[in-house]
């Protein structure tokens, strides 16, 4: 299958040419400043095998060079002709799967670190090159595969640097002065684009505001409609597309860059070890750790200095200040220092470093909370037990003690630095207890007290005070809208084969499917009140049949009043006023006026029995698929549920027409993650407190406890235009690792000392 065709430009064309042109001309600088860190390396006092590595990676770029330099001019040249040549004809299928290797996936991974860099250099010039380009195009996306996106540049010169016959290791020993060099040379492109796009007549002003979407009230006035799903789905042209677009003008969720940057964090650790220290780290089989080593860290663990400033006499617990912290660092350090000169082998001191780097920087760490900083810093000797038993803790994003502390963080993270949840410390104080309790079982207890904790957010963000009740008032929300939209489906399979009269159908649908919606909410799916309203529809099917004999006649003289009671009783449920009851009432009166004097054939008794049948267990047909958008605010909130809605605020518009990357990510939301909301003119900082079953709502949570309502499609829109942004992007032990690996750059010495 092949995707519609999209508009060529000569202009974009041409900007692309020029963009490649500029490109290339940076090769003379970057092979010379490439020489010179080469020779700069080789010159340098190191160890024998270092020195070799060096030597042989600066002669190979001696023979390699000029091939490095024509190669890569010549796949940014046909970057550029394939895009050409295929932006007029089918465009690939997305979602196919490719087996990739593992020295795939590290070029992968060494260009991204690269095209980050470029990203940090010159976003707002590759933003309005995106857009002039959708905009000459017709696009709502660029191709991941476009030359001028940065990841694909940085793509070709890591790929024809290998390409080359030049190694990894050589690369890594020039990727700083090529990530110094090359991004000011693309910034240089990109401005260079954009000025002769804007000379031919494209854009020429940009204002990225007035692409936002914002909710009504907000001060700062947005020129575009807020998002409407139907009318952005009609919308075509140029104008549209371009007013589509938002400040993250992206094909992917910022949650998938920020894991690519992990990965590249984490792979440049493992590099950063192999080099430095031993092939261990990648074995199948670890050793246990020194019995030195072992016998210190028993010491350690078993240590009071840890404690310093969680307890006070009697147990009770004492706030937790800037001295305690320092104390706790000092301990630290003291206590790395100690397990360094117990370690035996070089990958036991590196090991030991490394995480006792880590939990400095999560030490230092100033948005935590100063108690659950300490809380977590006696985590060290567990972690250092499971790194020293399985190497990958120092790769794998999902290994069971990241995922942990990470978790714990996000959730800690939004708090004041001298406020936080006494329940939730106490939970981290519990995880962190049992932890210490079983220090033998590994990643196991780690694996265990994680899926505790995500239970524990389960239950106690949505049942703090308020968001208990809001909780509550939501999935009810949910569960009568869900109701009615497929109750319509069901009962419209119902009657396609029953004569009814077009004024009761459409009561049906439009009135009553709502009606035993709203009762199923409030009383029950087989309450008698539910069941009472199911059997009015089916008297007033037969009412509304044609009545040939006298004793039918007679039947429906008799039974008329109740069942228009009970209809207005149904409407009663809905809040309808007595206006518009009585408007139904009439309508219903006259077509049973007209079916009464009717001679024509009755609904068949034997039909009738079936269709009463079936509306009485209407919910035993239910499909179990998902509905589309609710008809969510908070006049339907207290109309359904009869509570005060004073405390809940629905966000029903605003945002940006969002991607499917977005719709993605909405749903990947950790309930206890911490967000900025823009929202009716304010900043607000919000928890993910709960999503609904069939995730069609979120709450979020403010500090004073107010609570709001947004619908997954909403959700999407406000990611998709920056109004709703994580707090954290970034995980708080990928951050710790980083931190890390600075540290190491600055002195790689004290990896071994």
């Amino acid at each position: 299958m092949s995707l519609p065709q999209q508009n060529t430009s000569p202009l974009a064309r041409q900007a692309r040419e020029l963009f490649v042109i500029r490109v290339g001309r940076v090769m003379p600088e970057l092979i010379t400043a490439v020489q010179g860190r080469l020779t700069e390396l080789r010159d340098q006092m190191c160890s024998p095998l270092e020195a070799t590595q060096r030597r042989e990676a600066w002669m190979t770029f001696q023979r390699a060079q000029n091939q490095w330099a024509e190669q890569t001019r010549a796949a940014l040249q046909e970057a550029y002709r394939n895009h050409s040549a295929q932006a007029a004809g089918p465009a690939s299928v997305p979602g196919k799967l490719e087996l990739v290797d593992d020295s795939t996936v590290n070029d992968q991974i060494v260009a991204s670190r690269l095209a980050m860099r470029i990203l940090d250099k010159a976003s707002r010039e590759i933003n309005e090159l995106r857009l002039r380009i959708q905009h000459l195009e017709r696009r709502q996306e660029m191709s991941r595969n476009d030359i001028l996106l940065p990841e694909v540049v940085s793509r070709v010169f890591v790929e024809q640097w290998m390409a080359s016959g030049l190694s990894r290791e050589a690369w890594v020993m020039v990727q700083d002065v090529v990530a110094a060099q090359l991004p000011q040379t693309l910034l240089e492109a990109y401005e260079a684009t954009n000025q002769f796009l804007v000379a031919s007549g494209v854009m020429k002003e940009i204002d990225l505001q007035s692409l936002v979407r914002r909710a009504p009230n907000a001060k700062v006035e947005a020129r575009a409609p807020a998002f409407d799903e139907s009318t952005g789905a009609r919308s075509s042209g140029l104008g549209s597309s371009v007013s589509e677009e938002t400040r993250m003008m992206t094909g992917t969720s910022p949650l998938a860059r920020a894991r690519m940057r992990a990965q590249g964090v984490v792979g440049r650790l493992k590099r950063l070890l192999l080099d430095h220290v031993s092939g261990d780290f990648e074995a199948t089989q670890v050793l246990p750790p020194s019995p030195q080593l072992q016998q210190a860290m028993a010491r350690s663990a078993a240590s009071p200095s840890m404690g310093i400033g969680l307890y006070r006499s009697g147990g009770a617990a004492a706030p937790v200040d800037a001295v305690d912290i320092e104390r706790t660092a000092t301990a630290l350090r003291q206590r790395a220092a100690e397990l360094k000169q117990a370690a035996s082998t070089p990958t036991e001191k590196a090991t030991v470093e490394v995480v006792a780097l880590m939990f400095q920087s999560i030490l230092a760490e100033e948005r935590l909370p100063a108690s659950v900083r300490v809380w977590f810093a006696r985590l060290q000797i567990p972690v250092l037990r499971v790194a020293l038993a399985e190497p990958e803790f120092f790769s794998a994003l999902q290994h069971p003690a990241r995922k942990l502390i990470d978790r714990m963080g996000s959730c800690v993270m939004g708090f004041d630095s001298d406020v936080t949840s006494s329940a939730l410390e106490a939970e981290i104080k519990r995880v962190v207890q049992v932890i210490e309790q079983y220090p033998e079982t590994g990643r196991r207890v780690f694996q265990l007290v994680y899926d505790e904790f995500e239970k524990f957010l389960s239950s106690h963000l949505r049942g703090q005070g308020n968001a208990s009740k809001v909780v509550s008032v939501a999935q009810q929300v949910e569960q009568k809208e869900t109701l009615s939209v497929q109750y319509t489906i069901e009962l419209r399979k119902l009657l396609d084969d029953v004569p009814v009269r077009e004024e009761i159908r459409s009561f049906f649908f439009k009135v009553w499917v709502d009606v035993l919606a709203v009762a199923s909410v409030k009383h029950g799916l087989k309450s008698e009140e539910t069941q009472a309203l199911k059997q009015v529809a089916s008297d007033l099917l037969w009412a509304a049949g044609a009545k040939p004999s006298r004793n039918d006649r007679a039947r429906v003289i008799q039974q008329l009043p109740g069942i228009l009671q009970r209809l207005r009783q149904g409407m009663g449920l809905l809040g309808y006023p007595q206006g518009l009851q009585d408007q139904h009432i009439k309508s219903i009166s006259d077509t049973l006026a007209d079916a009464f004097m009717s001679r024509t054939e009755p609904i068949a008794q034997d039909q009738l029995d079936r269709l009463s049948q079936r509306l009485a267990n209407l919910e035993d047909y239910l499909p179990q698929d998902g509905v589309g958008d609710l008809d969510l605010d908070a006049e339907s909130i207290e109309m359904i549920t009869g509570v005060d809605a004073s405390n809940i605020e629905v966000i029903n518009a605003g945002g940006s027409k969002p991607s499917e990357a977005m719709r993605q990510w909405a749903q990947e939301l950790q309930i206890g993650a911490w967000f900025g909301l823009d929202h009716a003119g304010k900043l607000l900082n919000v928890q993910l407190a709960w999503r609904s079953e069939r995730g069609q709502i979120c709450m979020f949570v403010t500090h004073s406890g107010r609570c709001y309502l947004i619908q997954a499609q909403r959700l999407a829109a406000y990611l998709q235009a920056g109004l709703l942004v994580p707090t954290e992007e970034e995980a708080l032990t990928v951050r710790a690792t980083r931190d890390a690996l600075e540290r190491l750059d600055a002195n790689p010495g004290r990896l071994l000392a």
